[in-house]
This record gives C-alpha cells, sequence and structure tokens, in this order.
C-alpha cells in the first residue's frame, strides 16, 4: 500500500495543472487492503492527526523439526534391568542389559520426578533380593551340617 501525505500549504489552484483540486479540509480515505483510485492519489491529514503506523510484521515461527524416540527401560524384581531404543518404528537397539546402578544415574540425570520412582523400585527388588540371599544362606547352613553329620 502506498499513501502519500501532503503537507505543503494550500496553493492557488493553476489552470495549468493536471491534478485535481484538493481543498486543505478534504480527506480522501485510502483503504489499506484496497489500491487507490488514482496512482497520483493525494491524502491530506488534518494538523493533528498523526499518521497510523503500519503493524508490526509477525515473523512466522521457525519450526524446529523434532526427533523422537522411545527409551523402554524393563526392570524385574531380580534386579535385572534392560533397554531398548526405537525411533518411530524402528529399533535401534534391543534387549540390552544394564545395571541397576546406571538406570538409577540415568534417572536422576534426566529428573527427580524420574528418579524418585525408579529408585523406589530399585530399592524394593534390593529388598526382595537381601530376602532371597537370606533364605540361600540358609539353606546353604542346613545342607553344611547334613554333610557334616555325613561324615
Amino acid at each position: 500500500m502506498t499513501m502519500t501525505v501532503d503537507t505543503l500549504a494550500p496553493e492557488a489552484p493553476s489552470a495549468a495543472s493536471d491534478t485535481p483540486d484538493v481543498s486543505p479540509t478534504s480527506v480522501e480515505h485510502v483503504s489499506p487492503t484496497e489500491p487507490p483510485a488514482d496512482d497520483a492519489a493525494v491524502v491530506e491529514a488534518p494538523a493533528k492527526e498523526k499518521p497510523k503506523k503500519a503493524p508490526a510484521k509477525k515473523t512466522p515461527a521457525k519450526k524446529t523439526k523434532t526427533l523422537e524416540l522411545t527409551l523402554t527401560v524393563t526392570g524385574t524384581a531380580d534386579g535385572e534391568w534392560r533397554t531398548e531404543l526405537k525411533q518411530g518404528s524402528t529399533f535401534l537397539a534391543r534387549n540390552l542389559a544394564v545395571a541397576a546402578a546406571a538406570v538409577s544415574r540415568a534417572a536422576k540425570e534426566l529428573h527427580e520426578d524420574l528418579s524418585t520412582p525408579i529408585d523406589g523400585l530399585i530399592e524394593e527388588a534390593r529388598a526382595q533380593q537381601a530376602a532371597k540371599v537370606a533364605a540361600l544362606e540358609a539353606e546353604l547352613e542346613a545342607a553344611r551340617k547334613v554333610l557334616a553329620e555325613l561324615d
């Protein structure tokens, strides 16, 4: 859109001019969506009114390419942890064994909301393994007594 504002003092009309006579009080309305009827159209603004600024153009938001990976970490009550990594429907890694301590460290690095429940599960598995070890030690001690009696 082009808008021209005549700020010169009005002069007496000249017969030799092919420019239309514009009185100082007349204002031609120029729509921002429509081109002016005459390419040489002149718009005269009243002295007190400031010309409106064009609204600032918003630049389109930069679209960031999203990379989606799915990391699945699976743990058992025996304390075994396995992972798999997928991108879309393609597996990048499958059935990788990882240590419980590594799972705990990784969760702490990512976010506290992840590490708290994972650490709780690891602690539960640790308690179950400790109970299993105690039961096996008791069974081993009983087997040693039986062996000693057979000598």
